[in-house]
C-alpha cells in the first residue's frame, strides 16, 4: 500500500506542518515546534471526539527536558545580567569597565543559550511518515548544517548574534578609543547582532504560523516568540540610540539606549521563564 497524501504547510522551502489520513481513517498532524519542544505527533483517530498524542521515546524525551531547563535558565541569567548592566549604566552607580564586566557576564550566558537551543533542535526526534507516523530518535550531535529547516535556520542565526555581540561586548573594554573607532568596533556588531535577533525572531513566527500572518496569545510557543521579538526589537532601538556623534563625540540618545537594553533584557528573562513550561 502507497503511502498517505500529505498536505504541507509552511512559507516558501520551508515545511513546519504535515497533516494526513493514516491507513486507519481519522487525521494526524506533525507540528515543527510541538515535535522538537515536547516530541508529540497529534492523532485523532476516525469518528473521536477527541485528539491524542503519540509521544516520542524515553530518550528523546529526556533530551528535550534537559536542553529546554538549561537554554531557559541561560536565557533568564543572561537577560537579568543585561538589565542589571544598563541599570547600572543609567543611574550612575559604576564606572563603564563595571558595566562591561557586567554585560560580558550576561553575554556568555546569551552565547550559551543559543548554542544550547540550537542543540535541542539538532536532537529533536524526527518526523517519520507512513501509517498514523513517529517520531524517531537519532544519535547525539553536537553540530549539523539543515539550512532547509526553519527551526535550525531560527537557532543558528540567534547563535550567530550571540556570538556576534560577544565581539561588542570584548570590544567595549577597549580604552582610548576615538569616535570612529568606537562607532566601527562597539556599535556596528551592536547593531549586526540585533538584526540576527530580529531575523531569528521572524523565521520563529515562520514556524508557529506556518507562515502566515497570526495571532495565538493562547500558544505558549507563540507567546514565548512574540516576547523574545519585543526584545529584540527594543535592542535595536537601544543600538540605533547608542551610535555616537562625530561632532559632538556624544550617544544619540543614552537614556533610550539604556532603558532599551534593560527593558529588552527583562523580555528575553521573561522568555526564558516561559519557556520553562515549555516542555515534553
Amino acid at each position: 500500500m502507497g503511502q498517505p497524501e500529505q498536505r504541507a504547510e509552511g512559507a516558501g522551502p520551508f515545511t513546519t506542518r504535515l497533516t494526513w489520513h493514516p491507513l486507519g481513517g481519522g487525521t494526524a498532524v506533525w507540528e515543527s515546534r510541538l515535535a522538537r519542544r515536547r516530541g508529540v505527533l497529534a492523532v485523532r483517530p476516525h469518528g473521536a471526539a477527541a485528539t491524542r498524542h503519540i509521544r516520542a521515546d524515553a530518550v528523546a524525551i529526556a533530551r528535550l527536558r534537559r536542553l529546554n531547563a538549561i537554554a531557559a535558565i541561560d536565557f533568564v541569567i543572561g537577560g537579568a545580567l543585561f538589565a542589571a548592566g544598563a541599570a547600572v549604566a543609567q543611574f550612575g552607580s559604576g564606572d563603564a569597565t563595571e558595566c562591561a564586566s557586567i554585560y560580558f557576564a550576561g553575554g556568555l550566558f546569551f552565547n550559551a543559550g543559543g548554542y544550547v537551543s540550537l542543540l535541542q533542535v539538532i536532537n529533536a526526534p524526527r518526523h517519520q511518515g507512513g501509517g498514523e507516523g513517529r517520531l524517531v530518535t537519532g544519535r547525539w550531535r553536537w553540530w549539523s548544517y539543515e539550512p532547509m529547516r526553519v527551526d535550525w535556520l531560527s537557532t543558528f542565526v540567534l547563535f550567530t548574534g550571540t556570538l556576534v555581540f560577544a565581539v561588542d561586548l570584548l570590544d567595549s573594554f577597549l580604552q582610548g578609543l576615538n569616535t570612529h573607532q568606537v562607532n566601527r568596533l562597539i556599535w556596528v556588531p551592536d547593531v549586526v547582532g540585533c538584526a540576527l535577533f530580529l531575523i531569528s525572531g521572524h523565521l520563529g513566527f515562520v514556524e508557529v504560523c506556518h507562515g502566515r500572518p497570526c495571532l495565538h496569545p493562547h500558544s505558549l510557543g507563540w507567546r514565548i516568540v512574540a516576547v523574545n521579538q519585543l526584545g529584540s526589537a527594543l535592542f535595536m532601538v537601544s543600538a540605533l540610540a547608542a551610535y555616537t556623534r562625530p561632532a559632538t563625540d556624544s550617544l544619540v540618545n543614552a537614556d533610550i539606549a539604556n532603558w532599551g537594553t534593560l527593558t529588552g533584557a527583562l523580555c528575553f528573562s521573561l522568555g526564558g521563564l516561559l519557556q520553562l513550561g515549555e516542555h515534553p
